[in-house]
């Protein structure tokens, strides 16, 4: 008996999701009667019913991509139950059109917020298997995420090559990694790449010790600093504050991001001459590292072998080296900050990097 598996990928694109894609047709069709189809656009697509029954050919020479064959796009999840201008029941929908495309079950690739839909439609009866990406590496029970050592790679290139420039004009570069709310890539970037200074949403910072950094390391002729910061880090100042005061406080400010605000703090208060670098969404384009390539194939195959199983409303992971999984429901919408007291952050501080605070 044949098995129609629907693939998705959702929010943001990131290296790896060509070869988890890869991955999991590939197994399924060696262990499998197996037929896929490609919903474009993320969960748009299934919404709309914008879809192809792939061929395997399609699947081929696809493991070095960087982006998705398949289209990506943002839809909220909370939205998801809300009925906006287009009058769409937006569950009702995926549930028809799952049904139209003869699905047998449902693959989504992506990060929190999918995962969180991929849930909501599990409970709504729908058989959902996910698979982890984001380059923030911020989705509970994994140690990691597809696309994050890529950027990890990419962002510490960027630090690489500010070092020269930094060392040869005697300044105080301030790099600012993407992370919103959780530090890790920046954690990483950071400490490969021997920032100086490592700014994060999950240890607020004080300005006044970041500038501390600059001079002692002007006391010790060393004439240049290097800050990488997570641009969702905050000061304690912000830390004290409730949400929505925090956001009110920010958009007051005279610079939009995080790196111009402390460049400009620290040049007033050091008088060293301070810029910012903002490599912004190069870090999730380009092709996988190898590392991505290998985790994502994993990723992918054990998918298919959890179809094959008969085993859904679950999302694929890698827990202490192993390939495993977990409940779709334990892993929704719960959050994985970096803890202050991680080996990495503790090996940062042991080798004299200052968090700011």
């Amino acid at each position: 008996m044949s098995i129609r598996i629907g693939i998705l990928t959702s929010g943001g694109d990131c290296p790896g999701l060509n070869a988890a894609i890869r991955g999991v047709a590939r197994a399924a069709y060696q262990t499998l009667d197996a037929e896929i189809v490609g919903i474009r656009a993320g969960y748009r697509g299934l919404i709309d019913g914008d879809y192809q029954v792939m061929q395997q050919s399609q699947f081929s020479g696809i493991l070095t991509m960087g982006g998705t064959i398949l289209g990506t796009s943002r839809t909220p999840f909370r939205n998801m139950r809300v009925v906006e201008e287009d009058n769409v029941d937006k569950v009702h929908a995926m549930k028809m059109n799952y049904r139209a495309m003869r699905l047998d079950c449902l693959v989504t690739l992506g990060g929190n917020g999918t995962h969180k839909t991929a849930n909501l439609l599990a409970k709504e009866g729908l058989n959902v298997i996910g698979l982890p990406k984001t380059i923030d590496n911020d989705i509970f029970g994994t140690d990691f995420t597809f696309g994050f050592h890529t950027a990890v790679d990419i962002a510490t290139d960027v630090i690489d090559r500010i070092h020269t420039t930094a060392a040869s004009h005697s300044r105080c570069m301030v790099i600012e990694i993407m992370g919103n709310k959780a530090g890790w890539l920046t954690l990483y970037a950071g400490l490969a790449g021997g920032a100086d200074v490592i700014l994060l949403p999950e240890i607020p910072y004080d300005i006044n010790k970041v500038a501390r950094v600059i001079d002692e390391r002007a006391r010790l002729n060393k004439n240049f600093t290097i800050i990488a910061v997570a641009e969702g880090a905050i000061t304690v100042e912000e830390a004290a504050m409730k949400r929505k005061e925090r956001e009110a406080a920010q958009k007051e400010y005279e610079f939009r991001h995080v790196s111009q605000r402390v460049a400009a703090a620290l040049e007033r208060l050091t008088g060293v001459e301070s810029r910012t670098v903002i490599p912004g969404h190069m870090q999730r384009g380009g092709s996988p590292c190898a590392y991505d390539r290998v985790l994502s194939t994993q990723f992918g195959v054990h998918a298919a072998r959890l179809i094959k199983e008969g085993r859904f409303g679950l999302t694929v992971a890698l827990k202490n080296g192993t390939i495993g999984e977990n409940k779709l429901s334990d892993v929704a919408g719960v959050p994985k900050p970096v803890n202050p007291e991680d080996q990495v952050v503790k090996a940062a501080r042991d080798i004299n990097v200052s968090f700011g605070d």
